[in-house]
């Protein structure tokens, strides 16, 4: 069985580390939140401008000024601090956010991030995606394996514009995890009845499986 998406948010926090400052994407990763150990002491940092993020609000104690990136409603803590959008982007750019966990369309087995339109489909504009796979010192796309319509995301080459090239170190999906380093793509980890079978069926890229291929 694949992974719901509750567990490769799961998985996806295992990558955070004590003292990490973390962009969250829309999407399955905003997930990723609810699943960092308690003792763990990470800062969440959004793009529109907020630097220690909150957990989500309970019903009926939301306030609609404070909202993450993707414009859900969100919390402060004692320390949040709020600067303006252009602040924001200087921490991303200047290399100071040690990991994005973000969504993606199509990922090529050497890591180019295909994630911000599709010819044709109108789209407000290519949000923060280009500054944090260029700036952030680790990239984790968290994604369903297989588009709605079960095509292929993970390829060869990506056939869709790109955000970054060879700029993805992690691909986190419902059928496992892969890790991508100099160009090429490595199973390391398969998410429970699901047989390697399963992922070169569902794959269009080529990868190697780790000699110590983990069955999660």
């Amino acid at each position: 069985m694949a992974w719901t998406r509750e567990e490769m948010a799961k998985r996806a926090a295992l990558e955070i580390r004590n003292g990490y400052y973390v962009n969250l994407g829309i999407g399955i990763p905003t997930l990723v939140a609810n699943f960092i150990p308690n003792d763990v002491d990470v800062t969440l940092q959004s793009e529109n401008g907020m630097l220690g993020m909150g957990p989500f609000p309970f019903e009926g104690e939301a306030d609609a000024d404070l909202i993450n990136a993707g414009k859900q409603t969100i919390t402060e803590l004692d320390r949040t601090s709020y600067f303006s959008s252009a602040d924001s982007f200087a921490m991303i750019r200047g290399g100071h956010i040690d990991l994005s966990i973000l969504g993606a369309m199509q990922v090529s087995e050497q890591g180019d991030l295909a994630n911000w339109m599709i010819p044709g489909k109108m789209v407000k504009g290519m949000g923060g995606a280009m500054d944090l796979v260029a700036g952030v010192k680790k990239v984790v796309v968290l994604m369903d394996h297989n588009a709605r319509d079960g095509g292929i995301k993970f390829l060869k080459n990506c056939t869709l514009p790109l955000t970054g090239v060879k700029v993805v170190d992690m691909i986190i999906s419902d059928l496992g995890v892969f890790v991508i380093e100099n160009g090429t793509a490595t199973l390391t980890e398969l998410a429970s009845n699901v047989t390697i079978n399963n992922v070169k069926e569902k794959t269009g890229a080529n990868f190697k499986v780790d000699e110590n291929l983990l069955f999660l």
